[in-house]
């Protein structure tokens, strides 16, 4: 016997609670199914601290950040919890692109100004700046661990059916929707959804390519295994933006992977990382050990950058990116599936505008901004 369904949402990471959350608001029957349980650290939506960063100069990425700042404030009064720790962002470092961030956000209403770095180190001592600073005070840290609960129990509160440790085994578009096979510790379910939404993360590729092969085409998707790390705080009154550091050319930058981001995890240190450069990986093979050069990379620059850190006392972390060659999200509708997608580690901060437009996919209310195409 087969199920028919409204709208099926494959993967309950932060975008699919965030899409549940929106289509359930719109009076949707919705689906959410998950392959792990609730608060599992397997894919890239756990922990409790994601940086909010407004720095952008892309016009589609600004109103996203604006819109993202209603949504998440919408979220915590339906919620009552608090979700965006305002503690600001300072981005620093050599980076051109930082004058055009700042003009996009005071054009969008959103604060920015730029510091002497003597000012931002009188202010901010655990950390050294480099060259420029921008700080932008809209930002600060968002809670996964407290955010993908609230968008499910709310959810669920509107009606929409919450399942986990309930796996995708089959996947086929046919001329009625899409035909799943369901599998849980209840056995094996067939439905059939109307439109289903992914929001696999890790795993897209595997869904998508092996289920219809080839008919439904993306960008070439990139997950990779990343690996920060909580340094024990030594100045403890130093108080703590989230940040993030360009390097430039000179021979101070000899040995970066890439930029820098870093933020205050309550309890848990100061947590940095590199930006998307960890090893490739099968997100169902993982080692979860770090990469021990990038790993010794990341303490070198604790050393140098972070007084107010000890880069020999650390808790090493992981988690996936899943990235598209141009870092721009895979926000899209071809026939009765709706993909996101791609989120190259910097998507959270979006997430609830990421489900209002997956939700406007799934009802055709409107298109996503063309650099999120699919086809692009």
């Amino acid at each position: 016997m087969t199920t028919t369904l409204d709208t099926v949402v494959i993967g309950g990471g932060a975008m699919g609670s965030a899409a549940a959350w929106a289509l359930s608001r719109r009076g949707r029957q919705v689906t959410l199914v998950e392959q792990f349980g609730p608060g599992h650290t397997i894919g890239a939506s756990h922990g409790t601290t994601r940086n909010f960063n407004p720095g952008y100069h892309r016009p589609e990425y600004v109103a996203m950040v604006a819109e993202s700042l209603d949504l998440w404030n919408e979220l915590e009064q339906e919620s009552g919890q608090t979700l965006l720790a305002r503690t600001g962002i300072v981005t620093h470092g050599p980076e051109p692109m930082l004058p055009d961030a700042a003009a996009a956000l005071a054009q969008a209403g959103l604060r920015a100004e730029f510091l002497h770095p003597d000012e931002a180190g009188e202010r901010w001592r655990g950390i050294r700046f480099d060259q420029q600073v921008l700080y932008m005070p809209d930002g600060g840290q968002l809670n996964p661990e407290a955010a993908l609960p609230a968008f499910q129990r709310l959810a669920a509160a509107r009606g929409a059916d919450i399942r986990h440790h309930t796996k995708v085994v089959s996947f086929e578009v046919a001329d009625d929707g899409v035909r799943l096979g369901l599998e849980s510790v209840a056995g094996t379910e067939m439905v059939t959804a109307a439109q289903v939404v992914v929001t696999a993360g890790g795993w897209t590729e595997k869904l998508l390519g092996a289920a219809v092969g080839g008919r439904l085409r993306t960008p070439k998707l990139r997950v990779t295994q990343e690996q920060p790390a909580h340094f024990r705080i030594t100045d403890s009154d130093a108080v703590w933006p989230g940040f993030n550091h360009y390097p430039g050319g000179g021979s101070q930058y000899a040995g970066w992977y890439s930029p820098v981001y870093g933020m205050h995890t309550p309890g848990e240190g100061i947590k940095a990382g590199w930006h998307g450069v960890g090893p490739v990986v099968d997100p169902d093979r993982r080692s979860f050990e770090p990469e021990p050069q990038q790993l010794a990379a990341l303490q070198t620059y604790a050393r140098t950058w972070l007084p107010g850190v000890d880069a020999d006392a650390f808790e090493a972390i992981s988690c996936t990116y899943t990235t598209t060659p141009d870092e721009d999200f895979i926000l899209d509708r071809m026939g009765p599936v709706v993909i996101g997608a791609g989120f190259s580690g910097h998507g959270f901060k979006f997430t609830p505008v990421v489900g209002r437009i997956l939700a406007d996919l799934a009802t055709g209310t409107r298109p996503a901004p063309a650099i999120f195409s699919a086809s692009r």
